[in-house]
């Protein structure tokens, strides 16, 4: 495996999403990105399927929707952990802009 380097990144204030790190090379397989969602908008459902995931919320309000039926109220100041082979829709229920960054993580089972 190539030998990762420890780098800065700049946070880009126009963009909508931005991918920050992008597994292998980059790093040893962890992701992350930067998401910004308009009121009554959503990044769409998806899967963590082998990875976890947390979503730091940097700004607005939201719902994670779980594929399990539950969801996860989301504010300005926290952090959510979605498990591995989860499900998930992250909406904008607030009247702002809904701004979190992610990073994703491969699961190595013990």
């Amino acid at each position: 495996m190539s030998a990762t380097k420890a780098r800065v990144i700049d946070l880009s204030p126009e963009d909508c999403y931005q991918q920050l790190l992008g597994g292998v090379p980059e790093t040893r397989g962890m992701r992350s990105g930067r998401q910004a969602i308009a009121p009554g908008a959503e990044c769409g459902e998806h899967s963590t399927k082998a990875h976890e995931e947390v979503l730091v919320i940097l700004t607005g309000s939201g719902v994670a929707k779980l594929g399990d039926g539950s969801s996860l109220e989301l504010r300005g100041g926290q952090i959510a952990y979605i498990p591995p082979q989860m499900t998930h829709n992250v909406v904008n229920a607030g009247d702002t802009v809904l701004r979190y960054i992610y990073v994703v993580a491969p699961v190595n089972e013990p």
